[in-house]
């Protein structure tokens, strides 16, 4: 592994973190604790994907969940990178249109829009960070 990837671990550039660590860190652990709230609660997020019509919501929603679970804390330590970025990517790419069709409400559709926006932007994230464990 490269010098990158190591400095990437220690997150250490002349003694201090680098601001990638650090976003990378806050990405991650927003992530897990995002999707902690899920299992907090998880027939609220089983009903709520059950009216964007995902099949097997009692399956399919923990399993996202925990998918984003698991890949967040794999981003924010970078354990795994490459499992745990394609994870959030692979996340955010189904659930971002799927559960956020802010263009398919009827009435004030700003909540939907506001979390498909957030949603794009951590996609956006992912992908530079999924470009990073490929280096």
């Amino acid at each position: 592994m490269g010098d990158d990837i190591d400095r990437m671990d220690t997150g250490k550039e002349s003694g201090r973190v680098s601001p990638s660590t650090l976003g990378r860190v806050l990405f991650g652990l927003g992530l897990a604790l995002q999707a902690s709230e899920d299992f907090r609660d998880p027939e609220d997020s089983i009903e709520y994907a059950e009216s964007a019509g995902v099949p097997m919501p009692e399956l399919l929603a923990p399993f996202a969940s925990g998918m984003m679970f698991v890949g967040g804390l794999g981003v924010a330590l970078w354990r795994f990178p490459r499992v745990a970025t394609g994870a959030v990517a692979a996340f955010l790419a189904v659930v971002t249109p799927t559960m956020h069709d802010f263009w398919n409400e009827e009435g004030d559709a700003s909540g939907e829009r506001l979390a498909f926006f957030g949603n794009l932007a951590m996609f956006g994230a992912a992908l530079a960070f999924l470009r990073e464990a490929y280096r």
